[in-house]
């Protein structure tokens, strides 16, 4: 049973953010994530008896270190051994993973993220992404700026570590007083994962699930249509007699309604998309995600951070890999290399 005054902490937006005890043992830490539009970052610390267990950790910053490091020591966790379990590979949940484990702490991290533990792969995945991004129409000036400031790829953890340990769907780990399900849900990364702590029905959601924002879903070379696993990692949740959702980001919410909702956004994403297209045949996926609706303080599309122009496009082609897997449009490759589409 959580107390009232926890929930309340916990769903009302307006709540002091800090280190707040749900159960015995299991706490949230909050991360602030400065010039970040995400604002921060919900940790979680699960306290056991020989070895404590850190879920996520922010950027690798020294306003992220700090955070956390308050938040163990208010914890009563300051001395803790930690081992660290990653949601997902993105780097505000993984930049610290390798300093707080140390050299004997586990690293866990859904299968599907582990290949992205070692930097060749790391290296080989960017590659891949720069050259579809130029192919799908993002300008190269654009892209060479976005590649030194993104933080997804400057404000990551130490890689090629022998700790890190990749976990299943199904598998269990067990911290303390607690026992933790991991469900694999791919969509917003190849190996995103939620935790389902059925004995209290306490479902981590990390960024699969947050309740006011949409979870970005991008592209991944490793994961065709990522939208369509999304929307099915979303149903398979859904299944699940949840009490109480712990995102990764901002408070919590009716997690059912909640699923609807993005399950509503993305048809209508969608649907939109696949109108751009039919309206303006011959766009590329840049050219189309200047014509989608996006809820973000800019006048136009011109005045876009950068950054934020290459995760509108990346989003925009998720919904464009999921229309041409339904058949509903079709890309042609114009003379000088450049993808445009057409409806059907």
């Amino acid at each position: 049973m959580i107390p009232p005054a926890v929930r309340h902490q916990l769903e009302d937006p307006s709540a002091p953010y800090t280190v707040l005890e749900i159960l015995p043992g299991l706490f949230r830490l909050p991360v602030p994530l400065p010039k970040n539009p995400l604002g921060e970052l919900n940790a979680y610390l699960i306290r056991g008896k020989e070895r404590s267990l850190l879920i996520d950790t922010g950027f690798r910053t020294s306003v992220c270190r700090q955070a956390i490091q308050e938040g163990l020591a208010q914890a009563g966790a300051a001395a803790d051994k930690l081992d660290i379990l990653l949601t997902h590979i993105h780097t505000d949940h993984t930049g610290l993973a390798s300093e707080f484990a140390g050299a004997d702490g586990t690293i866990y991290i859904g299968q599907g993220d582990a290949p992205f533990t070692r930097r060749v792969m790391g290296e080989k995945y960017w590659a891949l992404l720069d050259q579809r991004f130029l192919q799908e129409g993002f300008p190269p000036q654009t892209l060479q700026t976005t590649t030194r400031t993104n933080p997804a790829r400057t404000l990551g953890p130490d890689l090629d570590l022998p700790n890190y340990r990749p976990v299943a769907d199904g598998e269990t780990l067990t911290v303390g007083a607690y026992t933790l399900q991991v469900i694999a849900v791919p969509g917003h990364t190849p190996g995103q994962i939620c935790l389902w702590l059925a004995s209290h029905g306490i479902l981590f959601t990390a960024d699969h699930v947050l309740f006011d924002i949409t979870p970005n879903i991008s592209i991944w070379p490793s994961l065709p249509n990522s939208l369509g696993q999304y929307l099915e990692s979303l149903q398979k949740i859904a299944l699940l007699p949840v009490q109480l959702a712990l995102p990764s980001h901002r408070h919590t919410g009716d997690l059912s309604a909640r699923i609807q909702s993005l399950l509503d956004h993305h048809r209508n994403r969608i649907s939109e998309t696949f109108r751009i297209v039919q309206q303006a045949p011959g766009l590329t996926a840049y050219e189309i995600a200047s014509h989608m609706t996006w809820d973000i303080q800019a006048k136009s599309w011109e005045d876009f951070p950068l950054n934020q122009k290459w995760f509108a496009t990346a989003e925009a082609l998720a919904h464009l890999d999921f229309l041409l897997e339904e058949g509903a449009v079709s890309q042609t490759l114009r003379p000088d290399g450049v993808v445009v589409y057409h409806g059907k």
